[in-house]
């Protein structure tokens, strides 16, 4: 009897390779992304995602702004723009955490590690630029499992 594809959500659920992880995380990664763009409606967030030095010079531009905010990690808060870039920047960590287990199974291009790591701290900036904008501070994250550098 032939499975009834209705029932089936992704074809390769059952691979046992870390790639499927990846593609499931990267979709959720991406998901989170239209979320976000909805909710900045659009104002500043332009992500071409084969452009690694337009994403790094929005970086730059986005840090110019905010620059004494980012000294340390901040709590994922504000509004609703900066919530959505926060919950990206957290799926763009996760995405990358899974294509290092692909890393260890098979050759990866270290661009993808690189437009990984710099998407997640360009949502980063940009969800602290949003409250900048909107008159919201930040609240710093003091680390109860990571000792304070002196």
């Amino acid at each position: 009897m032939k499975k009834d594809a209705r029932y089936s959500c992704y074809p390769f659920m059952r691979e046992k390779a870390s790639t499927v992880d990846f593609e499931i995380r990267t979709d959720s990664l991406t998901t989170h992304m239209g979320v976000a763009l909805v909710a900045v409606n659009k104002e500043t967030v332009r992500v071409v995602a084969d452009d690694l030095a337009w994403l790094s010079d929005r970086y730059d531009f986005y840090v110019s702004h905010v620059k004494d905010e980012i000294q340390n990690f901040v709590l994922p808060q504000g509004t609703e723009a900066a919530a959505a870039l926060h919950v990206c920047r957290s799926e763009a960590k996760k995405s990358y955490r899974i294509l290092h287990k692909v890393s260890e199974e098979r050759e990866v291009p270290a661009i993808l590690f690189d437009y990984l790591g710099l998407l997640a701290n360009i949502f980063f900036v940009m969800a602290v630029y949003m409250n900048q904008r909107a008159g919201i501070a930040e609240i710093p994250f003091i680390s109860k499992s990571y000792p304070m550098k002196k």
